[in-house]
């Protein structure tokens, strides 16, 4: 079993070749046991680096070869014949007579053990590790042992270079996965504008990369204080909606001073404060920073508590300030956005205004009332009741030109109207899940009733009154129980204020409706008595020649209305595998077709994959063909299921690597600009590689007054007068009418959508223009006098109709 001699036959420079040959500490402790274990057969060569964690120092099994024992993957510094080698760093030799089990209980030995052997592994005077040898035929010598001194001088220091070469992988790979959780992180703060989906998700990924319980986001009102926004997790000494100065709190001194604080001692001063009442939850470990747009202090962000029970480090606190950069960036843009949206308010609240001031009609009033500011507040219906012979009465709802009172969603808004007209204040009625926000029971179930009926989830109801009492109540509804800002309720207020003024004085001008119409009428009439006798006849004559004009004389009517080139049919080229953009074969403005190459991505890993799998396959199909040789009917079977399984692996790997082309899926246009500098790009599934836009045919949308929306067929010939082209028409055909009607400039229209040739790309997204739509032949009268009539028919209809 073991050699003669006390010198072991052992190629140093063939050792070393194959440490070199491999980095990692596994492969290379499996090289030193195989050698070993050649040299002395019938043993069981285990190899062992000695490590340290919070616990102490302990052995940690690398590699172990042989039969007849297994070693435990860890094992305690100072415990049985491995102790031997801690206390001691040199070679020692036990015989098997002299063992107890306990000696060797960290091996699970299935034989009787004749002698055991453990040779230390030394960097210059330091213990890195340990060879074992188990003899199981006859005992060990020590000469012999002692001889595998150049052997563990050279495994010792290979197996340190690869336990720093690992190390300083795990620590690149750290530092990559940390800049791409950063990169990660920025985009997602970025992925959103509103400020109130906005601060949950940095609370929640600042927690997720720092590991910690809870993460504090404050940010600064204007008298200088924090207020606490959110908190994600939980921290027992904070509380929502807590306001903070200078001094009173840690959040609040960061606000102050400006500069990040790192706590990792419990027994500091500043947490004691803190933890006063938090009783056994309280804060360990924190770090603060503060949020800095620019040179302003915006806000603060604290984290508590890391997860694992260690305190915070400078690292974290470096991480917390970088997050913090991306965070304020992400804020800024979202105050950006909730300025703008401000002055999108008082812009809709000056158009309504001037709406409901330049009218004394009460029906278009109303309309405007509850129309108009949906450009600005997100509700889903509005209505109005107006008081009317000591009886409110509901008037208008918003996209309704006509209130059926049978309609079952109709009555219950208006007896809710009449309930909120008898406060004096706005009332506001929201329900989360099951949970309706008022403190009254009889409240809650009538809500809850009207709610489940309605579909809608908020009511927001303000009465209408000026000195002279109730003129009526104004209301919102939205199935968002959190659909009005403070904004939003702020041009309420005002709208309800300008909203009361113009109704009275519409209801004040309509007691006295036909002042405006009969006099002119009459003063028209004796003028033409006074006429002289021939002139009155020339008169009659022209008008009854006008008559059978318009009664005989066919005339084609057309419909028209603004027109806007709607977008054209795109197609997105998206990978169907991750990858680097290896080269590009388009640009911006090529014209391309279906199928057609448009990139590459880097093919490495898919080629080595398909060769892998061809090599694999034609290995198969080998021994199949040689066991089949053999007239082995077993082994070729199991071969040919091989040869399946790889000839089916082979495939997909084909159609993996046929997937690193991107090609276009329709004929068109690219629309992507700068294409060629994706070139080294890597590409993740469902990322956008280009655009292609299909421009031989456009889509022209003509906004068509619901009044003339029943004459509209699909297949109508259309004629489209595009700002852009002053000196052409464009033909086309009608081929869809919208089944649903839009408010555009506070009147309801529906589209016809055109389709338009344009072989010469002329047409692009976006132009605007006029467009006129043929709807057949009728009467000179009908189509000059068609809107006349509605209008005073629909007038006569609301006065006497039923």
């Amino acid at each position: 079993m073991i050699p003669p001699g006390s010198e072991l036959d052992i190629n140093i420079a063939d050792f070393a070749a194959r440490l070199l040959g491999a980095s990692e500490t596994g492969p290379r402790a499996r090289i030193i046991a195989q050698v070993v274990l050649d040299r002395f057969p019938a043993t069981t060569a285990t190899i062992y680096i000695l490590q340290e964690d919070d616990n102490g120092p302990f052995w940690s099994v690398k590699a172990s070869l042989g039969e007849g024992a297994e070693p435990d993957p860890t094992v305690n510094a100072d415990a049985g014949t491995l102790g031997a080698v801690f206390q001691d760093p040199r070679t020692v030799v036990f015989e098997g007579s002299n063992l107890v089990r306990e000696d060797y209980a960290h091996l699970n030995v299935r034989r009787t053990v004749k002698g055991l052997a453990c040779v230390p592994l030394l960097q210059g005077e330091t213990l890195v590790g340990a060879i074992e040898l188990l003899s199981f035929d006859e005992p060990l010598e020590r000469h012999q042992m002692e001889a595998l001194a150049p052997l563990a001088e050279i495994a010792a220091a290979s197996l340190v270079s690869s336990l720093a070469y690992e190390q300083e992988r795990h620590g690149s790979l750290t530092s990559i996965t940390r800049l791409t959780q950063f990169y990660d992180i920025e985009k997602v703060f970025s992925s959103t504008l509103e400020m109130d989906e906005l601060l949950p998700i940095i609370g929640g990924k600042m927690r997720e990369m720092l590991e910690c319980e809870a993460v504090n986001v404050w940010l600064v009102r204007e008298d200088g204080s924090i207020l606490l926004m959110h908190r994600a997790g939980e921290d027992p000494t904070t509380e929502p909606n807590m306001v903070q100065k200078g001094g009173e709190g840690l959040a609040g001194d960061v606000s102050d001073t400006g500069e990040s604080v790192l706590i990792d001692d419990p027994a500091d001063v500043r947490l004691i404060r803190r933890n006063a009442n938090a009783g056994d939850a309280a804060v360990r470990s924190i770090i603060i920073a503060p949020l800095m747009d620019k040179q302003s202090l915006v806000g603060v962000v604290e984290a508590v508590n890391r997860l694992d029970g260690t305190p915070f480090d400078e690292d974290d606190l470096f991480v917390l300030t970088s997050l913090n950069e991306s965070a304020a960036l992400a804020l800024h843009n979202a105050s950006l956005l909730l300025a703008e949206r401000k002055v999108e308010i008082l812009q809709a609240l000056v158009t309504v205004s001037q709406e409901i001031t330049s009218t004394l009609d009460l029906e278009r009033v109303m309309q405007a009332i509850v129309n108009g500011p949906q450009a600005a507040i997100p509700y889903e219906r509005a209505a109005i009741a107006v008081e009317q012979a000591g009886r409110l009465r509901l008037g208008a709802v918003s996209g309704r030109r006509e209130i059926d009172s049978n309609d079952p969603q109709i009555k219950p808004l208006e007896e809710l109207l009449r309930w909120a007209a008898l406060s004096n204040d706005g009332i506001y009625i929201r329900q989360h899940g099951e949970e309706i926000d008022d403190p009254r029971e009889e409240t809650k179930a009538k809500f809850a009733r009207y709610f489940d009926e309605s579909g809608m989830h908020a009511f927001y109801g303000l009465p209408l009154i000026d000195e002279s009492g109730r003129v009526g109540v104004l209301s919102f509804e939205s199935s968002d129980p959190d659909f009005l800002s403070e904004a939003h309720l702020e041009m309420i207020k005002v709208l309800a204020a300008q909203a009361t003024v113009a109704l009275r004085n519409a209801q004040m001008y309509k007691e006295v409706p036909f002042i405006s119409v009969l006099e002119p009428v009459l003063k028209r009439k004796r003028k033409f008595l006074a006429m002289e006798k021939r002139r009155r006849q020339a008169i009659i004559a022209l008008v009854v020649t006008a008559l059978l004009f318009l009664l005989l004389c066919p005339l084609l009517l057309r419909v028209d209305g603004d027109a806007t080139v709607a977008p054209v049919h795109a197609a997105q080229v998206m990978p169907e595998i991750e990858g680097i953009v290896k080269a590009v074969y388009a640009r911006e403005g090529s014209r391309v077709k279906a199928g057609q190459v448009l990139a590459e991505l880097e093919p490495w890993n898919y080629e080595g994959e398909l060769a892998a799998a061809r090599s694999k396959y034609q290995t198969a199909l080998s021994e199949m063909n040689r066991a089949l040789a053999t007239n082995d009917g077993t082994e070729a079977g199991i071969k040919q299921v091989q040869a399946d399984y790889w000839g089916a692996e082979l495939k997909r790997a084909q159609e993996r690597l046929s997937k690193t082309q991107l090609r276009s899926p329709i004929e068109g246009v690219i629309a992507t600009p700068h294409l060629e500098n994706l070139v080294g790009r890597h590409l993740a599934l469902g990322d956008t590689f280009a655009e292609v836009q299909d421009t031989s045919q456009a889509t022209v949308d003509v906004a068509i007054d619901e009044t003339d929306a029943p004459l509209l067929k699909a297949g109508q010939r259309a004629a489209i007068k595009l700002e852009g082209f002053p000196t052409r028409t464009f033909r086309g055909e009608v081929v869809v009418v919208s089944p649903r009607a839009s408010v555009q400039a506070d009147r309801l229209v529906f589209f016809a959508r055109v389709t338009l040739p344009n072989n010469e790309n002329a047409i692009r997204t976006g132009m605007q223009g006029r467009g006129k739509v043929s709807v057949g032949w009728h009467p000179a009268g009908y189509v000059f006098l068609r809107g006349p009539g509605q209008w005073l028919y629909s007038k006569l209809w609301s006065w006497f109709g039923w």
